[in-house]
């Protein structure tokens, strides 16, 4: 048999994601109990679950039989009041990365072309070149996205532009006032796409709904993977103009988010001392970290999120050897930093354990 002889010839050369290795994995591949091993490699949240959502995902499992509400009405309702939009202005899927493939189904095609950051998220690049578009990439600056070079490389071409903000894998971002200015400049053929991923880790958050009510062509992306803890269920939402959101969800495939993520996410909205905890929790894991990685004399790049870079020299060496610790981070080669490797925040006893690992490996 021979499938790729039938395939798509772009399919044959689409890179891959690489996600950050399973604990189960790496437990079988070096011999290790999976309760010995740390994860701090995918930006996970080391507090769980919101535990509210954890309540009420336990419940919903009991009507399994049903099929799930294939409009998200109620959880689209409640951001509405939450964000102080309507509900037709939302759009939910499994996870912001299905929302990033439905920009492609319906906006993106052969010829097109995509501007981003570099290094930036992976899928926006992977999604663009699936869809046979040309993804431009745009080096940062002092690590943060160059959004003047990002608008200098539009051109009548360029169908969506990609600011992810903080952005990964750096854990930088930009102001609220850059942010606004760069997205009330583009040019009318260009949609701007605000990935927020990680925005609840942020103290004062930019607010970039002015620009949906100014009738600006945006969409801002978030998850409840990262804060809320609720990874394994794959929920995200998008924002913007009702037109927008009525044109993904013409794309999107039925029944697209299960019920008892549905449900969790609904849960998770009200869970406001669970998210302020993991935010507190987080900004003093990020000056442990930092504080360390200043003793161990390595250079980090300062975070807002909950993630940082740590510079260690051979990347992939000191991954491997953290491993064979039972720590997992995650190496950054394909991103194109050798050097570096991303760090998760944990709690304040994994920081301490990963701190140790550098110190044997890195140090």
């Amino acid at each position: 048999m021979n499938f790729q002889a039938l395939a798509k010839p772009s399919v044959l050369t689409q890179p891959l994601y690489e996600p950050g290795k399973p604990i189960e994995h790496v437990a079988r591949e070096l011999g290790l109990a999976p309760d010995t091993i740390i994860k701090l490699a995918s930006n996970e949240n080391p507090f769980g679950p919101s535990p509210r959502a954890l309540e009420v995902a336990k419940k919903a499992l009991e009507r399994g039989e049903l099929y799930p509400d294939g409009g998200c009405f109620e959880l689209r309702r409640k951001l509405a009041t939450e964000r102080g939009l309507d509900a037709d202005q939302f759009v939910v899927g499994n996870g912001s990365n299905e929302i990033i493939e439905l920009l492609g189904h319906v906006f993106i095609g052969t010829g097109d072309e995509v501007v981003m950051g570099a290094p930036a998220f992976v899928v926006y690049k992977l999604v663009t070149l699936l869809f046979g578009a040309k993804a431009v990439e745009i080096p940062l600056r002092d690590w943060r996205h160059d959004l003047a070079a990002i608008a200098a490389g539009i051109t009548p071409r360029t169908k969506l532009v990609y600011v992810c903000s903080p952005n990964n894998p750096t854990g930088t971002a930009n102001t609220e006032a850059e942010l606004l200015a760069f997205a009330r400049a583009l040019p009318a053929h260009v949609i701007a796409v605000f990935d927020e991923a990680y925005a609840e880790y942020v103290d004062n958050p930019p607010d970039l709904r002015p620009l949906i009510r100014e009738g600006r062509k945006v969409i801002c992306l978030r998850t409840f993977s990262k804060i809320y803890g609720l990874a394994s269920l794959r929920i995200g939402y998008g924002y913007g103009a009702a037109e927008l959101c009525t044109l993904l969800n013409r794309v999107r495939q039925p029944f697209n988010v299960n019920a008892i993520a549905q449900v969790a996410a609904l849960a998770a909205l009200d869970d406001r001392a669970f998210a302020e905890k993991c935010a507190r929790e987080n900004r003093a894991g990020l000056n442990q970290l930092e504080e360390g990685c200043r003793k161990l004399g390595l250079e980090y790049v300062p975070s807002v999120a909950n993630f940082m870079l740590v510079r260690v020299g051979e990347g992939i060496r000191i991954f491997e050897a953290l491993q064979k610790r039972g720590i997992i981070v995650r190496p950054v080669k394909s991103y194109g930093l050798p050097e570096w490797v991303r760090v998760t925040v944990g709690t304040r006893e994994q920081n301490e354990r990963l701190l140790e690992g550098l110190r044997a490996t890195a140090g």
